[in-house]
């Protein structure tokens, strides 16, 4: 009998969307970032079909900012959809960390996306998800090359291709700075094992913050594999900060609409 290679093997999978922040830089700081249109609708519209796209068994939306606003859209167009608040916004970290109790009985793979990145597309994501089983990872991160990285969080990889560490880019070093690949803040994890993960990292930074990236830490220090698979198309991981930023990711779905 032929046995299943880790890339037939389909675990269940979930999908946690960080949708929970104030969009600071935006014309509105009173508004939810994730709830700024693009074609007419808000950008966590599109994370949310994506998620479903991949045939997630469940997909919990992290909300805090102007929550009641974006709890009321997703009722409407997503009934399925289920909430998890986060009170404070104390980071990336800590927004998955309020998945955790709904999603104790689950087993399987969690896909990790932000509210605030709507180009990224299902055939991609499919991609990543393969990646995460046939290299047998316990967490698999979406990079890209950046022609400036200048601010991003470098991919530092091992011979075999696995990552090594990720750096942000106040703490690299010269040589680290000439490395284009970046970490795009998508992720796929082993479940249990992001859970483990979380409950290891601390707010020690100046931002006083729990960073994902910190599960990293974690991963490596008990040899648990991980991953990253790059994307040759660079623009589906662009994170909306700005307005120029939504101008520019409603052009990219403007000219899709046309192909």
């Amino acid at each position: 009998m032929q046995k299943d290679t880790p890339s037939q093997i389909q675990r269940p999978l979930a999908a946690v969307i960080m949708a929970a922040g104030k969009g600071t830089r935006m014309k509105d700081p009173s508004k939810a970032k994730v709830m700024y249109e693009v074609l007419g609708k808000p950008m966590v519209h599109y994370v949310v079909d994506l998620a479903k796209m991949l045939k997630v068994s469940r997909v919990i939306v992290i909300v805090g900012y102007q929550r009641d606003t974006v709890i009321r859209y997703l009722q409407n167009s997503h009934p399925n959809v289920e909430i998890a608040v986060q009170a404070e916004q104390l980071g990336t970290g800590h927004a998955i960390m309020q998945a955790e109790a709904m999603l104790k009985d689950f087993t399987g793979d969690v896909v990790v996306l932000s509210g605030d990145v709507p180009l990224l597309t299902a055939d991609s994501m499919q991609e990543l998800i393969d990646h995460h089983h046939q290299t047998a990872a316990s967490a698999t991160i979406l990079t890209a090359d950046f022609v400036d990285p200048t601010g991003y969080g470098r991919i530092i990889r091992n011979s075999d291709g696995s990552v090594k560490k990720i750096v942000e880019h106040k703490d690299a070093t010269e040589e680290e700075r000439h490395v284009k690949e970046i970490n795009s803040g998508i992720y796929v994890f082993n479940g249990q094992k992001l859970f483990d993960g979380l409950k290891h990292i601390t707010p020690q930074n100046v931002q006083n913050e729990y960073y994902l990236t910190d599960v990293f830490e974690h991963f490596w220090k008990r040899q648990w594999k991980v991953s990253a698979l790059k994307t040759l198309h660079v623009e589906e991981i662009i994170g909306v900060n700005t307005v120029n930023q939504l101008e520019e990711v409603k052009q990219v779905l403007l000219a899709r609409k046309q192909q």
